[in-house]
């Protein structure tokens, strides 16, 4: 049986001070299992984003505290690996010299670096590209080079902020064929946060759903549907339904809620 890794517990975060304070996420309690592969989802502004930083070490709490195999988190570290989507590659370094990147910070010697990176480069089917440059990529190649970067130095968590989100609907697809197969073969924990609902239950073991602004807990789904799955197969559709039901009414208090 799988122990559990991350514990949120009571986990708030308010930006700013004073009356001019805003409240991003208020009291999450939350629990990731090892080697789950857990979608968050909520409504545009819920905190999602924010959700994932403060795991990865780049905020910290307001209130509330975070443990990564019974250590509170204080900061960014090689046990977690996250994935932006916006690729956030150094335009300057090739392929591999991005993959290499963070082995070489964490220590590792050129030349292991560089067998480390190719093995992962590999296993996202960019041998061939190792001596590219970013801007001769394609969306969905940059995606799997931040993939892979993520992935090289071995992390116990990965981290993954929207990664597909502004690529096309077929490249979308593959992506998400390709990470279950990634998962499953790494076994790595994965924290992942989306927009779309379809991509949360195609991909999760558990949904948790974000409540509108301030962000709390409207509720977890588990998927229990077979891998590889199908979309148009009758539990994964119910699954869907589900997951919608809970968004759609804290979207609709999201959208009142602004000016």
């Amino acid at each position: 049986m799988r122990g559990d890794i991350i514990h949120l517990e009571s986990v708030s975060k308010a930006f700013g001070s004073g009356q001019r304070a805003v409240l991003a996420l208020r009291k999450i309690d939350l629990t990731v299992r090892e080697g789950e592969f857990l979608v968050c989802i909520g409504p545009s502004g819920c905190g999602k984003s924010t959700l994932l930083y403060l795991v990865a070490g780049f905020e910290r709490p307001s209130s509330g505290r975070i443990l990564l195999d019974g250590r509170p988190v204080d900061g960014p570290g090689p046990d977690r690996g996250f994935v932006f989507q916006d690729y956030a590659l150094f335009p300057w370094r090739t392929v591999l010299g991005n993959v290499m990147f963070g082995l070489r910070q964490c220590g590792c010697a050129h030349k292991e670096a560089r067998r480390k990176a190719r093995a992962f480069l590999r296993m996202v089917q960019l041998s061939e590209f190792e001596h590219a440059y970013p801007h001769t990529l394609s969306g969905g190649m940059k995606q799997r080079v931040g993939i892979a970067r993520a992935l090289a130095y071995e992390p116990r968590v990965l981290l993954m902020d929207e990664p597909f989100g502004a690529l096309d609907a077929q490249t979308r697809k593959l992506l998400q064929g390709e990470l279950v197969g990634l998962w499953e073969s790494t076994a790595k924990t994965i924290l992942f946060v989306t927009h779309s609902v379809i991509e949360a239950v195609y991909l999760a073991d558990r949904v948790a759903v974000l409540t509108a602004r301030p962000g709390g807990i409207k509720g977890i789904v588990d998927v229990n549907v077979p891998r590889p799955r199908q979309y148009t197969e009758e539990h994964y559709l119910g699954v869907r339904r589900t997951v919608l039901e809970l968004l759609e009414e804290e979207v609709i208090k999201g959208a009142a809620s602004r000016p």
